[in-house]
């Protein structure tokens, strides 16, 4: 039911490529609308590589969340660079893909960086993850587990 990515193709960091059916399958999905060239995205960036390690990398059991990152990069080698030196070890839209202006325009996006929480199927949880995470920290991921409604794991 990850409706809001469905017959796309993500990547990871290693290049390879990754069904969104399966990788993001009951989870809290933030979709990370962002560009090497923002410096609010260089700065935002490394708060979310933190905040992702510590739930994901580091949680036991690991967080049921997940970033996709889409680029509003000049290029593909643009992108590539910055995904891979700032970057933490979520999947990313490739660049090539048209699907990036659709987000753009679902999600109401006019400036990066924005980090849009969304359910499974893409409904908004909140538009405001870059916010949340600097106010509140960790604690924000619980509210967006709650309003996701899906089967939780998390201790937190």
């Amino acid at each position: 039911m990850v409706e809001v990515f469905a017959g796309r193709t993500l990547v990871n960091k290693e290049g390879d490529f990754v069904e969104p059916e399966e990788a993001l399958r009951n989870k809290v999905v933030g979709i990370y609308f962002s560009a090497g060239w923002c410096p609010p995205c260089r700065d935002f960036t490394p708060i979310l590589c933190d905040f992702y390690t510590e739930l994901v990398d580091e949680g036991d059991p690991p967080a049921q969340f997940e970033i996709v990152f889409v680029s509003s990069d000049k290029s593909t080698d643009d992108m590539v660079e910055y995904y891979h030196d700032m970057h933490g070890d979520w999947l990313a839209l490739p660049w090539t893909d048209d699907y990036k202006d659709e987000l753009k325009q679902r999600y109401k996006i006019t400036a990066v960086p924005k980090l849009v929480i969304v359910k499974e199927n893409g409904d908004v949880i909140t538009d405001k993850g870059r916010k949340q995470i600097r106010d509140q920290g960790l604690t924000c991921f619980r509210s967006w587990l709650e309003a996701a409604e899906i089967f939780q794991n998390f201790e937190g």
